[in-house]
């Protein structure tokens, strides 16, 4: 099932028998059948009629409202009870610093092997690239096994993300580059496409955990923060590079965005303007929808479907049916 992006400010989401509509100023700009949906996210100014929420409602299709600068505003959801037993196991296993030490160092080998190996293809393909910061992924990488509490693991995590930006520093192209990771705001439009992008990401895995009857609230290596979705971060982790880092090298090293597709904010920071954020997105969605081999599963499935075979083995993790998590790791 795909995800629809509704990017045109001042559309409005219309239904029609089993289709839903994209109008603006009595115009339709796009119809799709609601049978090919499996998400919608509206981005910045983009409204919805109350038929068209009930229709989501009642296909049990989940609605994200995104700011234009890629922060959350909140999300339409079905009523449902979910796995209740899945969840009280889930709940139960929170608390259990083992289990959380153990899906831990599973995310973050699933996050660093992902991170070496696009590093290391990055450096065939970039002769700058600093082999110092290669070997400092890969030493993390052989460390996590080892560790023996969350503080050890989340430095290593760290210090093996400071060393792959440097990488993917020197991989993107000099006229849009960054010196490091900022967040709010995103100071350069690198970090701009990088926060869009891990959003967008995380209402991805959101939606998977709720598709397989967890709560995306309750995790084991992130942090329980108020309102923040700790699960849904932690499958995001081994999906950072091969989706999000994978789609903001190419639209910046193909010229998909360029320098003037980014605009401040009023808040401070850079954003993409509304062309620079049609062109990401349609490259962002792209991504979703390509076919890879499954390393568990051996078979050919697309990184959306992906995302919640990963949410389903997590799930038989907590409920005992598998003895350890096993994360997605690329080729």
């Amino acid at each position: 099932m795909a995800t629809l992006y509704v990017t045109e400010q001042g559309a409005q989401l219309e239904k029609e028998y089993q289709r839903l509509l994209v109008t603006r100023d009595d115009q339709v700009l796009l119809a799709v059948p609601l049978s090919r949906l499996g998400e919608v996210v509206l981005v910045g100014r983009v409204g919805a009629t109350t038929p068209a929420l009930l229709m989501l409602l009642d296909a049990g299709i989940p609605l994200s409202f995104v700011t234009r600068q890629g922060k959350l505003r909140g999300r339409l959801t079905p009523a449902s009870s979910g796995n209740l037993p899945l969840r009280h196991a889930q709940y139960d296993r929170a608390r259990d610093p083992a289990f959380c030490l153990a899906v831990g160092r599973s995310v973050v080998e699933g996050k660093l092997q992902n991170s070496l190996a696009l590093a290391q293809r990055m450096g065939r393909s970039h002769p700058l690239i600093p082999t110092e910061s290669l070997r400092r992924i890969a030493q993390a990488l052989g460390a996590v096994a080892r560790a023996s509490d969350m503080d050890t693991l989340r430095g290593l995590e760290g210090t093996a993300a400071r060393a792959y930006f440097q990488v993917l520093r020197q991989a993107l192209r000099a006229e849009i580059t960054f010196e490091k990771r900022t967040r709010r705001p995103p100071g350069d439009p690198v970090n701009a496409l990088l926060s869009l992008g891990y959003t967008m990401l995380t209402q991805n895995l959101m939606t998977a955990c709720e598709v397989v009857g967890l709560d995306p609230y309750d995790g084991f290596f992130h942090a329980d923060k108020y309102g923040r979705p700790a699960l849904a971060l932690d499958l995001v982790e081994e999906f950072r590079g091969p989706i999000v880092d994978s789609v903001v090298r190419l639209v910046i090293n193909k010229r998909v965005v360029e320098a003037d597709d980014f605009e401040p904010g009023a808040e401070g920071g850079l954003y993409l303007s509304s062309r620079g954020l049609k062109r990401f997105l349609r490259q962002y969605s792209q991504r979703l929808n390509t076919e890879i081999l499954h390393p568990y599963y051996r078979r050919r499935l697309t990184y959306q479907r992906i995302f919640e075979v990963q949410a389903r083995l997590l799930a038989k993790t907590i409920s005992g049916a598998l003895d350890r998590y096993s994360p997605f790791r690329v080729r």
